[in-house]
């Protein structure tokens, strides 16, 4: 069974990926010419979508990581023991 972090990271991500293809649906459909290509503006409209969609996915990427992180599985600082992992070494 899925847990709960995976359930809301595979929401998210397929969101993100229908939005993405609404857009790009949208930008075809509104810059297409009429011999199926694209005009060009419509292909900097695009490029501009992509982009678009490479930031919002690495804003939810970090904003998820944030979110779902366990304080327990010892990925968050530690200002107790400053020298904890560094005993016993030379």
């Amino acid at each position: 069974m899925l847990d709960r972090e995976q359930l809301i990271e595979i929401v998210v991500a397929v969101t993100a990926v229908f939005l993405m293809l609404g857009a790009m649906i949208a930008v075809g459909s509104s810059y297409g010419a009429d011999n199926s290509t694209l005009s060009p503006e419509g292909g900097q409209i695009l490029v501009a979508v992509i982009a678009g969609f490479i930031l919002l996915m690495t804003a939810v990427g970090i904003l998820l990581a944030y979110l779902l992180n366990d304080p327990e599985n010892g990925l968050e600082a530690n200002d107790d023991d400053d020298d904890a992992d560094a005993q016993g070494t030379f």
